[in-house]
């Protein structure tokens, strides 16, 4: 069976780390406040010359270089944001021409923090099809330029980075208890939450960027209920069973959201990755950021089955069971 197997992982982050306590100074919040609610102690922020592009592409050199790959080989980038450079052309495109490449299919997925997992699934099921054998998946975001930074509630959420991986296309076995790549993927969008979630502006309404606004507490109970839903069918889907994950690997919201959705799945604290505490809520980046870090740690090794999933504003929510 063709799959499409991850064979680099890759990720980046801008220069300026900002502290909770930094941002004290600025905004009516402290350090405790923060950490108690969410989990988060700092995050990074993009500045001048950063932007989700160039991040995106130091993203994916690094996941080239690790799967060892030249740039030439691709035939495919699906880049998913939320927080493009412009709003034409894509950003997939800004990135090829950063990485030299002449020709190749590039195009942006926006489905806010489950872009990655959307992205993810559109690239599998191109490669299935024959469209690329070597693929570029990356997430990449700058949401710091669309905070209300004196909103204390949604500024210390978020911060800026990117994350990618590279897949490559195999002839494998269809016992899945086995194969390698991607098993299975389960997406889901429900668009009468968006005042939930949402950013106040667009070229067609206002014709500005706007700011982002959430109503907290209820993302969080939609959240907990419907990522354990969605690994769930993930994990049928793929002939397995959740006792079969070796890691979770879940967007990075808000640290009370992943332990909630662990014990809700029954799986051990031990089991799932966790850099909300020092990225903050990156968006389309936190998943393919969380996997970067876990595989260059040595947490995560080849042949270990990984389940990736994400909630974001739409609301869009997805899971992607994988094994390295």
């Amino acid at each position: 069976m063709r799959r499409a197997v991850i064979a680099g992982t890759g990720s980046a982050l801008p220069k300026r780390c900002v502290t909770n306590a930094e941002l004290a100074e600025t905004v009516e919040t402290s350090d405790e406040w923060i950490v108690e609610r969410t989990g988060i102690r700092q995050r990074y922020v993009a500045g001048e010359g950063e932007t989700t592009g160039t991040l995106a592409a130091d993203a994916a050199r690094a996941a080239l270089e690790a799967a060892g790959v030249a740039a030439a080989d691709v035939g495919l980038i699906v880049l998913a944001t939320a927080t493009p450079d412009q709003t034409f052309p894509s950003t997939a495109t800004k990135v090829q021409a950063m990485l030299g490449i002449d020709d190749c299919v590039a195009f942006d997925v926006q489905a806010v923090c489950s872009g990655f997992l959307y992205a993810l699934t559109v690239a599998d099921g191109m490669m299935r099809s024959g469209t690329a054998d070597v693929a570029l998946v990356i997430g990449s975001e700058t949401f710091s330029r669309i905070l209300d930074w004196e909103d204390r509630g949604t500024c210390v959420l978020f911060g800026d980075g990117a994350g990618a991986v590279v897949l490559r296309a195999e002839d494998g076995p269809t016992d899945p208890t086995v194969a390698r790549g991607i098993l299975a993927t389960k997406l889901h969008a429900d668009g009468r939450h968006n005042e939930l979630l949402y950013v106040d502006g667009g070229p067609s309404t206002t014709g500005t960027v706007g700011k982002l606004r959430m109503k907290g507490r209820e993302v969080f109970r939609h959240a907990v209920v419907n990522l354990a839903t969605v690994l769930g069918e993930t994990m049928a889907a793929a002939g397995l069973d959740p006792a079969d994950i070796d890691w979770l690997i879940p967007h990075q919201a808000n640290a009370r959201i992943l332990e909630a959705t662990a014990k809700k799945l029954g799986l051990s604290p031990e089991r799932v990755v966790v850099t909300v505490d020092r990225h903050a809520n990156t968006s389309a980046a936190s998943v393919p950021l969380a996997l970067d870090e876990a595989v260059r740690d040595g947490r995560v090794r080849p042949g270990q089955l990984l389940v990736l999933e994400a909630m974001g504003g739409g609301f869009t929510w997805g899971a992607a069971a994988v094994r390295l």
